[in-house]
Formats: structure tokens, C-alpha cells, sequence
């Protein structure tokens, strides 16, 4: 099964086995299980969620483990047998040991492919890169004049509002404007929960850039709402500019993250300095006051 399959799907799998611990395979391995499914996720990297911080994977594989997920890290699909609804056999190899996993379903969660080919692109002039999506400049517009392309087959980030930013694009510049894609501000959520959202860069990015940065990190617990509502896992991160008050990027694993998310984004559209933040006055007892605690701990600049 792929996700549409499985979103489908008027029955229970007895064991989910999930390929793949990416966000739609993560999201769907929680929900299965609190269904009552046995689930086990494998995943060829050393981490779930291999995008985002060491901390962020350790993080989601403790909450899996809790939840009685079985992870399977750095392990190799080999071969796979059998049909989901039945029996199936996925045969992996994990190090040098080799074995296999039995269950009854397969969601098959490593990616999507651009519906693209075979449909004439070529013929109207429309070009494709090595991935096969459909190039694009920053206006959206493709190789062949007055056609246009967005969303997921455009190269766009795979999320709902990333492609509805995408219309905005092309609508604009159809009725005269100049709209691009340039230096947009994505935010990334995963509905798991806690949720894990993120906008901005996080350490291994800004490493990778040669940005040097001032990180900010806090447990969840130590913001009072999470008491109030029982839900103390997680923690928040800002990265901050070295030399600088900038905001850089931001990672929550909590409790309402993405709303949470929300707030540093605003900010960081209006390139407000991380001390606004800090010296606010939030309401007390909410979520986002733990920005304000998050942003006391920020340490001074280097000289």
C-alpha cells in the first residue's frame, strides 16, 4: 500500500510493517498503532526523520518505543514477499545479519515520483529535469511559453500549503504581477504526536552553509502549560546568529508545535530581532510563553 491505500482502507491491519521512517510513514505508524495495530517501522538510515537533528530522531524514536512501535534502524530492504491484506515477508539485512519480518499489511511510505511522464510534456515544449518534475523558473513558469506548473510536480516541497502558496504565485503573475518563489520561508510539521515542527534552519543546515549561530534549547516540561495539560515530552530549539540578534531557524517537539511554530515564523518574516521575542509579554499559562523562557537562555554574542 502506498498512504492513499492505507487513508483508504475500511479494516484494521493485524502488523503494519512501514518502509521508510520519513514523515508519512511516521505519521501513519503512530496513528495505526493507537488504532491497535502492531507496527514496525523500517528505516535504512541511523535515524527516524533523517532531515532533521540527531536530537529530533532520538527524540521520535523514544516516543515509538513508548508507544510500542518497533524501530528498525540502519536496516536494508532486500526483498519482499506476499500480499498485504494476507502475509507478508520483508526480507532486510541489518549490519551483517540478515533475516526477515512478518505482518500482514505493507505501507510503502519511501517517497512520491511526478506523475510526468508518458503525457505529451515533450510535445508542447515542456521540459522535465534528471528527477523527472517539471522545470520551472521562479515565477512558475515552465520551457514552453504561457504554461505554468506548481505544487509537487513543479519540484515544490510535498506540503498542501507550499502548493497553495504556488497558485498564489502563478494567479498573481497571471493578472500582471511579479510574484516569484525566491527565499521563501517553508515551515515543516509533522502531525504525529507531539508534533514536530520546524522553520528555518536547523544546526546540521547552518553547519553545512558555514553559519555560525548561538543555540537555544529548553525541555518542554519547563513551560508551565504543559502541566496544566499533561503533556511535558518534547522541547524547543532556536538557532540565533552569532554576531547577531537574527533569527535563524526554530524546532519544537511538543504539544501544539506547529501553532507555536507559527509565532517565530511572523517573526521571522518581519525579521524582528530574537530580543522581541524575549522581552514580550505573553499570557501566562500558554504554549508560547515558553518562547519567552526559550530566548532568556540565548547566550551573549561572540566578539
Amino acid at each position: 500500500m502506498t498512504h492513499i491505500e492505507a487513508l483508504d482502507l475500511d479494516r484494521l491491519p493485524a502488523h503494519l510493517i512501514v518502509m521508510s521512517g520519513g514523515y508519512v510513514g511516521l505519521e501513519l505508524a503512530q496513528a495505526m498503532r493507537r488504532f491497535g495495530s502492531e507496527v514496525t517501522v523500517i528505516e535504512r538510515g541511523p535515524q527516524l526523520a533523517s532531515r532533521e537533528n540527531p536530537d529530533v530522531g532520538g527524540a521520535l524514536f523514544e516516543l515509538f518505543h513508548d508507544e510500542g512501535i518497533e524501530v528498525l534502524l540502519g536496516t536494508d530492504i532486500r526483498r519482499v514477499e506476499g500480499r498485504s491484506a494476507e502475509k507478508i515477508r520483508v526480507y532486510v539485512k541489518d549490519g551483517h545479519r540478515e533475516h526477515f519480518v512478518e505482518g500482514t499489511d505493507l505501507l510503502v511510505a519511501t517517497g512520491r515520483t511526478p506523475n510526468t511522464d508518458g503525457i505529451g510534456l515533450e510535445q508542447a515544449g515542456v521540459e522535465l529535469d534528471g528527477h523527472g518534475y517539471v522545470k520551472v523558473n521562479e515565477r512558475l513558469e515552465t520551457t514552453a511559453a504561457n504554461v505554468w506548473a506548481m505544487g509537487d510536480c513543479a519540484g515544490s516541497p510535498q506540503f498542501t500549503h507550499v502548493a497553495y502558496d504556488d497558485f498564489r504565485v502563478v494567479h498573481d503573475n497571471l493578472i500582471g504581477g511579479n510574484r516569484t518563489t525566491k527565499n521563501r520561508l517553508v515551515p515543516f510539521c509533522m502531525f504525529t504526536d507531539p508534533e514536530l515542527a520546524r522553520v528555518g534552519r536547523n544546526e546540521s543546515e547552518a553547519r553545512r552553509d558555514g553559519i555560525e549561530y548561538r543555540l537555544a534549547k529548553m525541555p518542554m516540561a519547563d513551560v508551565l502549560r504543559t502541566r496544566t495539560v499533561s503533556e511535558p515530552r518534547g522541547f524547543l530549539k532556536m538557532l540565533i546568529g552569532a554576531r547577531s540578534d537574527e533569527l535563524l531557524g526554530f524546532t519544537a517537539f511538543d504539544f501544539e508545535a506547529s501553532e507555536l511554530m507559527a509565532a517565530v515564523q511572523t517573526a521571522m518574516l518581519g525579521r524582528l530581532p530574537y530580543t522581541t521575542l524575549r522581552d514580550a509579554i505573553l499570557t501566562h499559562p500558554t504554549v508560547s510563553e515558553g518562547l519567552v523562557f526559550l530566548h532568556c537562555q540565548v547566550e551573549r554574542p561572540k566578539r
